[in-house]
């Protein structure tokens, strides 16, 4: 799972991995930063518009030269170096990936 730690999103996701027994490896983003590679994956996999974290305060306070025209290579180069405008948690699990914490989703795809 990746995320960070003080997330509240991602506390609720740890929790519930935790209640199931549901063993996980947690990669903090500020810690540990962003693979441009993997971030270029999930997007292949979920479209750069999930994957991208637009609603949080990390993005919106970004210059609007940083936001206009945004595609996927673009939003890659900014989740890089602004790992909080990365949506969270996001959990690769081997049935696919899981984007943000929706418990009935990771119930299907992890319950």
């Amino acid at each position: 799972m990746f995320g960070i730690p003080n997330c509240d999103t991602v506390k609720k996701a740890r929790a519930w991995l935790d209640a199931r027994g549901i063993a996980y490896a947690f990669h903090d983003y500020k810690k540990l930063g962003a693979d441009p590679a993997k971030l270029a994956a999930w997007q292949a996999q979920a479209g750069w518009e999930k994957v991208i974290n637009r609603a949080g305060p990390t993005f919106r306070k970004l210059p609007d030269a940083d936001k206009d025209g945004l595609d996927a290579a673009r939003a890659v180069g900014l989740m890089v170096a602004n790992p909080s405008c990365i949506k969270r948690p996001i959990a690769e699990h081997p049935g696919g990936l899981l984007v943000g914490f929706k418990e009935a989703e990771w119930e299907a795809a992890l319950g």
